[in-house]
This record gives C-alpha cells, sequence and structure tokens, in this order.
C-alpha cells in the first residue's frame, strides 16, 4: 500500500523546522467553493485579477492565497468579500480586515512595497475596515493542491472554528506549503506555521517556523527556544552573522547558531508524485558572551 505524503513523512520522521513559507506579508482574498491547484488562478475569482495579484506578489516575500468559511463550500459569486492583510516581522506585526466590493480593482489598489515598510495597518488599504481580529488561524484545506490537506485539514479547521476564542477567526486557506505535514495552518500576525499530528497544540515541537524569516533562521530560532525550555514558539532577536551562523537573542541571553543543510531520505513532496532528495537541518548552539 502507498503511503500518502504526510504518512510518509510521520514515517521517516522528517523534521518541520524550517520548512514554512518565508513570507514577511500575507494577502488572503476570500473566494468561496471550489479551488483548484493554483487556486488564485483556479476558482471563481475572475482569472485577470489571480493572475494580476500572482505576478503583484511573486519574487517577493509575500504569500497570496484565497480563504474561505470553514465548512460547506456554495458555488456561488462573492459580491463582497474579506481581504485580509498580515505583517509578520516581529517589532511590526499587525492584522487588517478589509470588505471588498471591487474586486477587479484590488490589484491596482494594492501597494506591496508600503505594506511592507508599514509599521502599522496603514490608512491606505483598499476596501471598507471591518472589526480586525486579534489573530487568524488559516488551515489548509485545497483538495487539488494534495489530498492531505482535505483529508486531515477540514476535521482540523472544523475543530479549531467550534474552539475558537471570539478574538480569532477559522478561516479555510490555499496552499501553505509543506502538505507532507498536514494538517498545516499559520497563525496571524505572528507568522507562525504548524504541522503534524500535534499541530493544534501549537507547541514548539509541532512548529514549522515563523514565516519572517527564511528557513535556515526559522530552525536558528527554534533551536533556542528548546534549549531555553519553551513549550510554545515566541519570536527572538535572528540576526545571521556568517554563511550558516546566527546570532540568536533572548532578552539579555546570547547564543551562537551553526544552522547546516544533511542530506534525508528521498520522499515525495505531495502524494502521488515520485520521491525526490530531501535535505534536513541539523544545528548547534552555544551561549555567547557577545
Amino acid at each position: 500500500m502507498t503511503l500518502t505524503c504526510s504518512a510518509n513523512g510521520r514515517a521517516i520522521g522528517e523534521p518541520l523546522a524550517g520548512t514554512a513559507p518565508h513570507a514577511r506579508l500575507w494577502v488572503l482574498l476570500e473566494q468561496p467553493g471550489p479551488w483548484g491547484r493554483a487556486a488564485p488562478l483556479e476558482s471563481r475569482l475572475p482569472t485577470q485579477v489571480g493572475q494580476a495579484l500572482t505576478e503583484l506578489t511573486e519574487s517577493r516575500p509575500v504569500r497570496l492565497g484565497l480563504i474561505r468559511a470553514v465548512g460547506t463550500h456554495a458555488d456561488g459569486q462573492a459580491t463582497a468579500r474579506t481581504l485580509l492583510v498580515a505583517r509578520t516581522d516581529a517589532d511590526h506585526s499587525w492584522l487588517a480586515a478589509r470588505s471588498i466590493t471591487d474586486v477587479e480593482a484590488l490589484p491596482g489598489e494594492l501597494d506591496i512595497a508600503a505594506l511592507l515598510t508599514s509599521d502599522g495597518v496603514p490608512g491606505a488599504l483598499p476596501g471598507e475596515p471591518l472589526p480586525t481580529p486579534v489573530s487568524a488561524t488559516l488551515v489548509c484545506t485545497n483538495a487539488k493542491r494534495d489530498q492531505c490537506c482535505a483529508m486531515l485539514g477540514r476535521p482540523l479547521a472544523a475543530s479549531m472554528a467550534a474552539d475558537a476564542e471570539l478574538d480569532t477567526q477559522v478561516w479555510e486557506t490555499s496552499h501553505t506549503g509543506g502538505h507532507r505535514f498536514a494538517p498545516t495552518f499559520a497563525s496571524l500576525p505572528d507568522g507562525y506555521l504548524f504541522g503534524g499530528p500535534n499541530a493544534a497544540s501549537r507547541s514548539l515541537d509541532a512548529c514549522r517556523g515563523r514565516s519572517a524569516l527564511p528557513p535556515a533562521a526559522q530552525v536558528a530560532e527554534l533551536a533556542v527556544l528548546r534549549e531555553r525550555g519553551a513549550r510554545r514558539p515566541r519570536a527572538l532577536s535572528v540576526a545571521r552573522s556568517s554563511d550558516d551562523g546566527y546570532l540568536v537573542r533572548d532578552g539579555a541571553a546570547v547564543f551562537t547558531v551553526r544552522v547546516t543543510a544533511t542530506p534525508g531520505p528521498d520522499r515525495p513532496e505531495s502524494c502521488g508524485k515520485q520521491p525526490v532528495p530531501s535535505s534536513w537541518f541539523s544545528t548547534t548552539v552555544t551561549p555567547s558572551n557577545v
């Protein structure tokens, strides 16, 4: 029997750390109904809008995705849709919610460069302001991207929505990367991603990394948190000090972390694909006097 990609990932013990997408900004547009593999281009969203948004955000540390309410997915056109925008940089994180009625105009109204540098919610965001949640949880359920996200993501989304605090919104979302770690979800605006059977715990062991950081820096931050005995992730100061070294500060404590990539076993990146070589991270954490 062929294992699903998520079952195979668990069987070989593939580490979660360092697998979050590098995204300092998240742009998420509500689109009910079914999604295809490339959701912004394969849904009921006008194709030209999806294409323009894709071109606007690609080649930047920005994650573009679609969101929809948890549960049944009515196959209809949205008249007013929610736009979520979040910046995930530790000292400047924010989350904003807007109601969009003219989706055709949206790409021309998004100033991505300005959003990436805005220390707070900018006043020039398109649409009408909506009550902004303290946090948003985005559970990947994109079945056409990978079956694991549907089979494992939808039950998690339903459970998290039922248990959510009043100040937290739970959405289903399109691809967030790493479906072999399904179920997987993103937390905004802190930018942490979680995966695996214990994803809902939001524990350090279930954490894939903080999206504001590139993969190796994600690993360095999580390694220091483990060294410090933390149970849940929290943002630390992470600065690159050499080709494979990072200086990580947790208050007055400073650590030098060496992060190296080592070959892992071949494994499929998603269900139905042929196995490909993998690369895992290893770390050495040393207290520093710097």
